[in-house]
This record gives structure tokens, C-alpha cells and sequence, in this order.
């Protein structure tokens, strides 16, 4: 059982990582465009253009969804994005309560372990990184069979 478990693991990790960098691109096109519902409270509306820190924080959400759900330089965007989670629990959530439950944190929390998560295990299955990674592969290995040896 743990042996086919374990042979499933990059497909899974592959669509854990799908999942959670479409989520989190949908929270920056809900405050960037207004979709999904706008930001909350506001009745479809979005995050004033260059306002600290939101508006920043939307455009990481939605620039580093995207990278984190084609898989496309997954543990850098995914290390970004988890900082800026992690900002957004410290600095605007957690001085109104400890919990998250209390100061409406749970999703900065969350999306802030989980992309952590994906720094150190990397994109899985299905995404570009490995698509680029097996292309520069063969690339360096037909290039170290051309390359002549000096007498």
C-alpha cells in the first residue's frame, strides 16, 4: 500500500499544487479586477491602484497564483508568496485577535504553509519546471557529447 501511495506522490503533489495556486490567483483577480465578488465587503469593488500594502499584495497573489499553478519557477514564487502571507497574518490580522479563528486570518495562515509547503517540495507532476528542466537536461548532455577533448 505505502509503496503505490508513494509512487502516486508527484501527481498529487502536482494537483495539490494546481489547486492552491488557482485559489490564490482568484483572491488577486478578485482584488485587481473585481471578479469572484470584488474584494470583500465592497459589493464587487477592488483595491485602490498602488495602495500599501493591498494592492501589492493582490498583484503577488495574482502574478504568483499563476506561476504556482503552471509550475513555472514554483519555489521562488511560492517563497514570495508565502512572505507575503505571512505579512499579511502579522501585520493586519493578528493585531486584532491571537487566533485566526478570532482575527479573520485563517486564509493568510493557511495559504502562507501551504505555498511554504511547495518551496521545499517543489511543482510535482504536470508542471513547466520539470518540462524545462528535462529540455536543459538534454541540452547539456548532447553538449558535454559535442564538445571535443584537448590533447
Amino acid at each position: 500500500m505505502t509503496a503505490r501511495l508513494n509512487s502516486a506522490q508527484p501527481y498529487a503533489l502536482g494537483l495539490f499544487r494546481i489547486v492552491v495556486g488557482l485559489l490564490f490567483a482568484c483572491h488577486g483577480a478578485a482584488a485587481l479586477f473585481g471578479v469572484l465578488g470584488g474584494v470583500a465587503g465592497t459589493n464587487g469593488g477592488t483595491v485602490e491602484t498602488g495602495a500599501w500594502p493591498f494592492w501589492y499584495a493582490a498583484v503577488i497573489q495574482l502574478v504568483g497564483g499563476v506561476l504556482v499553478l503552471l509550475g513555472l519557477g514554483t519555489r521562488a514564487a511560492a517563497f514570495i508568496a508565502s512572505g507575503s502571507m505571512a505579512y499579511a497574518y502579522f501585520k493586519v490580522h493578528q493585531p486584532n485577535a491571537l487566533w485566526p479563528m478570532q482575527n479573520g486570518g485563517e486564509a493568510a495562515a493557511m495559504f502562507s504553509w501551504t505555498l511554504l509547503l511547495l518551496v521545499f517540495t517543489g511543482s510535482g507532476a504536470f508542471g513547466l519546471d520539470r518540462l524545462f528542466a528535462k529540455r536543459a537536461t538534454a541540452q547539456d548532455k548532447a553538449a558535454a557529447e559535442q564538445t571535443p577533448v584537448a590533447a
